[in-house]
């Protein structure tokens, strides 16, 4: 409804009534948002690679790494700053990697060596957050900072260090050396930032003919460890076995050795038990000997018995008639032996020997 409303003056005012309930509406209105504002400042979220430092008033409080939904106070008690703190980053010292591309940048990568020669370093310095207070507030620059320290500490190193040992075998004592200086001076600044590591890409000449020179240098080196390795790995492949062959050949020395002790020794006691039935006896030891001897060396000899005369003594041969009666039983024969046989021998006599009491040998 309008409503006209004259005055003194002659001019007539307009006058606008709210609609009933209209503050009301306007202060429910602000709650909800002033509650949703709240709510919306009152929750954050860290991420896993990330911590975050609370701020109170704009005064560092606390740092939450826990990743997850947390709470805190609204805007502008306090505020939250992220940081990729749980994140390994890389920082590229004498060139660019940009868009697949790579771009050098001189100014970073000349340095001097200590022989006074110029050379082309590349590297990469791996780093982390480690404290997230000093990181915000110790360095206003942090990548910046990093960047110009890590130059400084290469610097610094090569130019302590010839040029012939820098491009060979002492880059990786040079990447050693870098990130211990680096690592003194992240300390000595507090920066909060942790070197995990440093890598060189490159350390060479400038192009021309000296960085030809000092790779084929580079070259003829690494061929002569190559054979080093490759002799050295030989060596390690025979002198295991020559010596597992000496080992054997000792032990089956030292075998042979005591066998021949052994048998030796198994002689010896032979020798005497025959020398003491000798001492006894002479003269049966001596026929034993002799019979014993016959008998290895001449086993399928016949042996004819002689008297002193020289004719021949029958004799019955209890051997041939055992050897018979043997036989016959194995071959299923039925017959058996019976009678006498006759005193004659086939044998051919192989030895004589005449009985040394009354005409009595022994066999």
């Amino acid at each position: 409804m309008e409503v006209y409303q004259g005055g003194l003056d002659g001019r007539t005012r307009k006058t606008v009534e709210l609609p009933p309930g209209f503050w009301k509406k306007v202060a429910i209105g602000a709650v909800v948002v002033l509650v949703l504002i709240i709510g919306y400042t009152s929750f954050y979220t860290v991420e896993e690679q990330e911590q975050a430092a609370i701020l109170t008033f704009g005064k560092y409080t606390a740092t939450q790494e826990e990743p997850g939904l947390h709470f805190k106070l609204p805007y502008p008690i306090q505020q939250v700053v992220k940081v990729p703190a749980n994140l390994t980053q890389k920082l590229q010292i004498g060139y660019r990697e940009e868009s697949g591309q790579i771009r050098t940048v001189e100014e970073e990568a000349l340095m001097i060596t200590g022989d006074e020669n110029i050379v082309h370093a590349d590297a990469v310095v791996e780093w982390k957050i480690s404290d997230v207070r000093a990181y915000l507030y110790n360095i206003e620059d942090p990548e910046r900072f990093l960047r110009n320290a890590a130059s400084s500490a290469i610097r610094s190193v090569i130019g302590s260090t010839k040029l012939d040992y820098a491009i060979t075998d002492g880059k990786t004592v040079i990447q050693t050396e870098v990130k211990q200086k680096l690592e003194e001076l992240m300390r000595q600044y507090d920066t909060g930032i942790f070197i995990s590591d440093v890598k060189f890409q490159d350390i060479e000449p400038p192009e021309g003919e000296v960085q030809q020179a000092f790779k084929e240098v580079t070259n003829a080196r690494e061929e002569k460890n190559t054979k080093i390795n490759q002799a050295q790995r030989y060596v390690n492949d025979r002198l295991p076995k020559a010596r597992g062959e000496a080992q054997a050949l000792i032990e089956s020395a030292e075998a042979e050795k005591r066998s021949r002790i052994l048998n030796a020794e198994g002689d010896v006691a032979k020798f005497n038990a025959i020398y003491a039935e000798y001492v006894k006896n002479p003269s049966v030891t001596k026929e034993r000997l002799v019979l014993e001897t016959l008998e290895r060396i001449l086993p399928n000899a016949k042996i004819i018995i002689t008297d002193g005369s020289g004719n021949t003594v029958q004799y019955l041969p209890l051997d041939q008639l055992l050897n018979r009666s043997g036989s016959g039983k194995s071959g299923g024969s039925s017959g058996s032996a019976s009678g006498s046989s006759s005193g004659s021998s086939s044998g051919a006599a192989s030895g004589t020997t005449s009985g040394a009491t009354g005409g009595g040998t022994e066999q």
